[in-house]
């Protein structure tokens, strides 16, 4: 039997940032601060700053009750990637809205094209919904209205980088899953602006159907370790570093920040070793050894910590999931 994971929701990867968030003056200044050099702004997908704020989230203790339920639905599509499965169960009989927990702004195409994806630690390429895209939200991204987009062809070798890929005349496309979703895209080469950086030539996903409610709605940004991850396409220019100071959802007014590279990074740090797991090999292990409350340790045999890189356990870290969650012992 496969030994299920533990993942940690930590401001952690790669660096470990504690700093203090920035605050909007007031809702009218939502993404509207000149991000400097290559830190991005990050806001929680419940901020008052936020497009997919729902509008039953009134209070800060109805929207953590709301994002136990969305958890679960994430749980399940992480356990699907370490299982390599293909299908992932939906929570208590009904569709659960995986929506995105932090979003950052980019600009695509040119002239540029602003859309708020979500990030993603555990996911690698990038995928944007495009005109024409069934099942996708109003926002979408135009092809025809920029200059510089490219659909890549089935001969390039991205085209072996994506699950499923299928070849319809010359071009490059591919299915997948994610959390209770499936998506169909053409596989896409586009100017990417993070910040004040601009990245020519970027590969991506341009969505043209999608069922399920689990897909972002102006799209995802990947952050993992795969060849078409954002750290693996930008490795002149951000040395595969970054890191990321995440928002409180209880102070709605306050954005995170994304620092890409190894520029104005924090010197003096903690932090422990990123282990790598080729059973995933896209996600962020850590050793974790113990857990303690206050100052006792919690009596969990180590075997049920242990980092295994034949069963795929061990312990990750993901920005999509809220809650810290422990798996339920085998009993055999």
């Amino acid at each position: 039997m496969m030994k299920g994971f533990l993942i940690s929701t930590l401001a952690v990867v790669l660096l470990l940032l504690l700093s203090t968030a920035q605050a909007s003056s007031n809702n009218n200044n939502c993404w509207k601060k000149k991000e400097q050099g290559s830190t991005l702004e990050v806001f929680h997908v419940y901020s008052t700053c936020s497009p997919f704020r729902p509008p039953e989230a009134t209070s800060w203790e109805e929207s953590v009750l709301q994002m136990q339920t969305k958890d679960q639905a994430r749980v399940l599509y992480l356990s699907s990637l370490v299982a390599r499965k293909s299908v992932v169960p939906i929570a208590s009989g009904r569709q659960v809205v995986q929506s995105p927990t932090y979003i950052v702004r980019a600009q695509i195409g040119t002239p540029p094209q602003t859309m708020l994806l979500a990030m993603d630690t555990s996911n690698d390429a990038a995928w944007i919904p495009c005109d024409g895209c069934v099942g996708c939200s109003s926002t979408v991204f135009t092809p025809l209205k920029s200059t510089s987009y490219k659909p890549l062809p089935c001969s390039a070798p991205q085209c072996n980088q994506v699950p499923n890929p299928t070849c319809s005349g010359s071009a490059c496309s591919f299915n997948m899953s994610y959390g209770s979703s499936t998506i169909a895209a053409s596989l896409s080469q586009e100017t990417l602006k993070l910040a004040t950086d601009a990245i020519p030539a970027y590969t991506f996903g341009c969505i043209n159907k999608a069922t399920g409610s689990s897909v972002p709605p102006q799209g995802l940004l990947g952050l993992g370790r795969g060849p078409l991850s954002l750290l693996s396409q930008t490795q002149n220019l951000y040395k595969s570093t970054f890191s990321y100071c995440l928002p409180s959802f209880k102070s709605l007014n306050f954005s995170g920040s994304l620092r890409l590279g190894p520029v104005a990074q924090p010197i003096r740090i903690k932090y422990t070793p990123l282990l790598k797991n080729p059973r995933r090999s896209s996600l962020y292990y850590v050793n974790l050894v113990g857990i303690k409350v206050g100052r006792k340790t919690v009596d969990i045999p180590p075997s049920a910590l242990a980092f295994n890189p034949t069963t795929g356990a061990g312990t990750i870290i993901d920005s999509g999931t809220v809650f810290t969650r422990l798996v339920v012992p085998c009993l055999h």
